[in-house]
């Protein structure tokens, strides 16, 4: 048995389950609803305040999707609960991050702006202290969209590893090369 696929998924309370009829899960919760659409190979079950994902054969396809649903699931149970956040800090001189609702205005260096449109799902938020890297406080429900709009904003301008300037996540250990020597004589 996979030994992520076979764990229960605990249901807290506010959170409801529903599985349709073409495998299509939905989780509601005090933070927002998610829905998944799950192969039709796989089955969801719920009993005592849990979801069970159990998988038909012992098939490398189907170990595979037991413990991607199950993954899935559960992120989608913790998301409407308590939800995902995601900080990224700019580090580097005159590089500024600002937003408005949900665009984001990032100062990266280049000559000109990136004007970053943000999916409604998303809430935004930017600070810059004095004496401070600027961040980007990103959060939402859905943890895949937060992972990927992070991903797209980090690859603007990736951090470069001998000064380590560019977009990195905060608390992220960048692996940093020796550069030039020294001239020998």
């Amino acid at each position: 048995m996979s030994r992520v696929g076979k764990a229960p998924i605990a249901i807290p309370a506010g959170v409801t389950v529903t599985v349709s009829a073409e495998n299509l899960v939905t989780v509601k919760g005090p933070k927002g609803e998610l829905t998944q659409l799950v192969d039709s190979d796989i089955t969801i079950a719920q009993e005592d305040g849990q979801v069970l994902v159990q998988r038909p054969s012992e098939q490398k396809r189907h170990k595979a999707l037991h413990g991607l649903y199950r993954a899935l699931i559960n992120n989608m149970v913790k998301g409407v609960t308590e939800g995902y956040k995601v900080e990224q800090e700019l580090v580097g001189v005159g590089y500024r991050a600002t937003n408005t609702g949900n665009t984001l205005d990032l100062v990266l260096g280049y000559s000109h702006h990136y004007v970053f449109e943000l999916p409604k799902e998303i809430k935004v938020a930017t600070t810059a202290e004095k004496g401070k890297n600027p961040t980007i406080i990103l959060e939402s429900i859905d943890k895949q969209l937060l992972g990927q709009v992070a991903a797209k904003i980090r690859s603007l301008r990736a951090p470069e590893p001998y000064k380590g300037k560019g977009i990195k996540f905060v608390g992220e250990e960048l692996r940093r090369k020796a550069g030039k020597s020294a001239s020998k004589k």
